[in-house]
């Protein structure tokens, strides 16, 4: 059993077994390289390392750190290291006041300020200020701020994908998509024990590290987690509905806990969906940011998981006039044709939506031309946001 002794856990919350606190130091100790745009170096960043100067310097500044999770697809790697699903961002959560403005841009100067700490030696850093530092090596900031939500991103740039992100978090209504991206492990523990003890970790002796899942029962969702099973709650709460999400989660082998209320909540995936993202220009610079930092090194399956959200809008979509989804369902349609030319993978059979002309099959015709059709979407950015009221 992968989880500590079942007394010591409950409802939410479950203690980590040692091997599970070994894989977190593992991960927590490994460097990330945090990529320079132009002639800007590459910083090499331990996690743990960032966390803690970035806490640091918070609190030097009046900021107090309620706490320090790790959220997502590390924390379900840690818990269960079989899923199939490996990990990709490294995303870390500080729990802090967000009162104001103020309050929001003190955290941005904090955190790129740190960024000088992991400079290679060597650098001047005279002339770097922050917003040097922004452009460099910063590649998203969000900030969102409203009745329900509270929270700002920083994610620093990583080439293969893997980025660190930190997330600073006042309130959040809803953050988790499904059960089994559901966990987050508090990590205060482990710091302190980093900072205070000089006697290696071991079995006999570690620190207690405690899970949660914001789905709700941990158990459960651990169980979903092992059993690669799909389950979620209104969706309608995510933005973009968790639906690339889903067909990612199909296209990965986990099928859903109930096939029956699954077809009624894709509906709702879809609805949200299609609010967040009405335009046809914005779907396809979505979807195609999704393929682009979900699959690397499985860009085999990026076709797949295409045309398994075709079956899904095309399945589940009720929000929509006839010609708004007929433009999407021919976007989808065109980025898998797109992504069988960039592998050399045009079909012999009726298997993509556009049959390739015959010729195209031919030994002797270059695909090259077939992965520019990109063009043909164009005169569909004229979208019209007529909206149907959802049953």
């Amino acid at each position: 059993m992968s989880v500590g002794d079942t007394s010591e856990h409950t409802g939410r919350f479950c203690v980590l077994s040692w091997e599970q606190v070994q894989r977190l130091d593992s991960i927590l100790g490994e460097p990330v390289p945090i990529h320079g745009r132009g002639n800007f170096p590459t910083l090499s960043v331990q996690p743990r390392q960032i966390v803690q100067v970035v806490r640091t310097r918070l609190e030097e500044r009046g900021i107090t750190v309620r706490d320090v999770r790790l959220n997502g697809s590390a924390a379900s790697h840690i818990l269960h290291q079989d899923t199939g699903l490996g990990y990709k961002d490294l995303d870390l959560i500080f729990g802090i006041s967000l009162s104001d403005d103020q309050a929001f841009h003190l955290v941005k100067d904090v955190v790129l300020d740190c960024l000088l700490d992991f400079l290679p030696e060597g650098v001047s850093k005279e002339r770097i200020n922050a917003l040097t530092l922004k452009e460099a090596y910063v590649q998203k900031l969000v900030k969102v701020c409203n009745d329900s939500d509270r929270w700002s991103l920083i994610s620093l740039s990583n080439n293969t994908g893997k980025n660190v992100e930190l997330k600073f978090v006042d309130s959040l209504r809803r953050q988790f998509e499904f059960s089994v991206d559901s966990f987050q492990i508090r990590l205060d523990s482990l710091l302190l024990f980093d900072r205070c003890s000089e006697t290696p970790m071991s079995e006999s002796f570690h620190p207690t590290v405690l899970g949660e899942s914001v789905y709700g029962d941990f158990q459960e969702a651990l169980g979903h987690l092992h059993n690669k099973v799909i389950a979620t709650r209104s969706p309608e709460e995510i933005r973009g509905g968790g639906l690339l999400k889903y067909c990612h989660l199909l296209v990965r082998g986990f099928q859903p806990k109930s096939e029956a209320e699954m077809k009624s909540l894709q509906r709702y995936m879809c609805s949200r969906f299609f609010i967040d993202f009405p335009d046809i220009g914005e779907q396809q610079r979505k979807l195609e940011a999704y393929l682009q930092n979900h699959f690397v090194g499985m860009e085999h399956k990026r076709y797949n998981c295409l045309t398994t959200l075709y079956h899904v809008v095309n399945e589940s979509t009720v929000c929509l006039m006839g010609h708004e989804r007929r433009q999407t369902l021919n976007l989808i349609s065109m980025l898998a044709l797109r992504v069988l030319a960039e592998q050399n993978a045009i079909p012999t059979v009726t298997t993509c939506y556009y049959q390739p002309a015959p010729y195209v099959r031919d030994i002797n015709f270059s695909n090259y031309y077939i992965a520019h059709v990109q063009p043909l979407v164009h005169p569909c950015s004229n979208s019209y946001q007529t909206w149907l009221p959802c049953k």
